[in-house]
């Protein structure tokens, strides 16, 4: 018994070694596993396709079948007036875009330094979280619209010397001031979700409260951070559209426009289908994220 214990033992410590001469040979139990893997793989996706061909059949008899389609596929869905809109709700969403770039860095900033307001300790600093906690309440019960409404009109009309009146660069600043009361929560969630064992070892190392800050919980925070933070970018990316509000020829105006000379909503459609391209990527890159560290937590990899 105890011969065979060794011998086994031997051989399975020659094929662990590097330059062992029997290569890795799975045992049949294994190979049945992975075939049933791969079986139960190909079965869910063909009755995933099936359900899907088969939701998407009777949604084109629905609607196709419907009584006023004629009507709705000459209004909505016009090939001559989709050609001619896409240049210029294209033309307009450039403006999106850069909307998006500049202020997603704007409300990053304000956002992080809005939720480190509010975890200062210390009596010294409650004003500041005061202050702090006083603007995440208040911006994030006031609707978006109604807060570029009042940025875009009403900051003009106080005719403040050197104050812009460009509705693109008032719509800018509304969307941040929005926008960064929402990120400044996530920010603070991730802030308080790391440990406190972790502001005292940090301390007890000697660092500062600064430092503790910078160097040990802001990098743990902000891994947490990531897919909430990009589910506020993709809103934020859509809700450029509203500075329209105040005259801005972006994406959702120029189809406005081609629609009010044209009496044919197919511009729309157009407009809504460029959006959801831009969309959809941040999307599955929010998602791929969100996988990915569930993953790595899962295997103990994020402290």
């Amino acid at each position: 018994m105890t011969a065979v214990k060794e011998e086994s033992g031997g051989d399975a410590a020659e094929g662990d070694m590097p330059g062992g001469a029997d290569p890795y040979v799975p045992s049949p139990r294994r190979i049945e596993r992975e075939r049933h893997r791969r079986t139960r793989a190909r079965r869910s996706a063909a009755v995933a396709a099936l359900s899907t061909l088969v939701v998407a059949v009777v949604l084109y008899v629905v609607v196709v079948g419907a009584p006023g389609w004629p009507r709705t596929k000459e209004t909505f869905f016009d090939p001559s007036f989709a050609r001619e809109a896409f240049p210029k709700v294209l033309e307009g969403l450039w403006l999106n875009l850069r909307l998006f770039v500049v202020c997603g860095a704007l409300v990053l900033v304000l956002g992080t330094l809005i939720a480190v307001a509010r975890t200062l300790r210390g009596p010294m600093y409650w004003p500041l979280r005061a202050l702090a906690t006083a603007y995440t309440d208040f911006f994030r019960g006031l609707p978006l619209i109604i807060c570029l409404s009042i940025v875009v009109f009403g900051v003009p009309a106080l005719q403040l010397q050197g104050v812009t009146d460009d509705p693109v660069l008032l719509g800018g600043a509304g969307l941040v001031l929005t926008y960064a009361a929402y990120v400044a929560e996530v920010v603070r969630a991730g802030i308080e979700s790391v440990h406190p064992s972790q502001r005292a070892a940090a301390r007890s190392l000697g660092l500062t409260n600064r430092q503790t800050l910078r160097h040990v919980v802001l990098p743990q925070a902000v891994r947490r951070q990531v897919p909430p933070l990009l589910n506020d970018m993709v809103s934020l990316q859509k809700d450029t559209s509203l500075v329209s509000i105040g005259g801005a020829v972006e994406a959702m105006r120029s189809a406005d426009i081609i629609v009010g000379r044209s009496l044919n909503y197919t511009a729309y459609i157009v407009a809504a289908l460029l959006f959801v391209a831009l969309t959809i990527p941040m999307t599955r890159f929010t998602d791929w994220v969100t996988a990915r560290m569930d993953r790595r937590r899962s295997q103990g990899g994020i402290v």
